[in-house]
């Protein structure tokens, strides 16, 4: 029997659940190639990420189980001692 979901015909917004989300690899030169609604870590640190106004911060000592929303368009490896980065859709 498929699942019932009530609210398939409602688009998702930023402060709903996630539906989806991805592993990322920090990387100084490149973007990630979807932009996330928000961020989790498996291991706690600071991750150092680029927004889309070119604008960069390093978020200090993230923890592991929370959700971050920030909408980073890049996760800098320079600047990143967290691990098992998430982004979330």
């Amino acid at each position: 029997m498929p699942i019932s979901d009530a609210y398939e015909s409602f688009a998702p917004g930023l402060t709903g659940p996630a539906v989806s989300g991805f592993d990322i690899t920090p990387d100084d030169g490149a973007d990630l190639l979807t932009l996330p609604r928000a961020l989790m870590v498996a291991s706690s640190g600071d991750v150092a990420v680029q927004f889309g106004d070119g604008s960069r911060i390093v978020l200090p000592g993230l923890q592991p189980g929370i959700i971050y929303p920030v909408r980073p368009v890049r996760v800098l490896d320079a600047g990143t001692t967290a691990s098992g980065l998430k982004g979330l859709l």
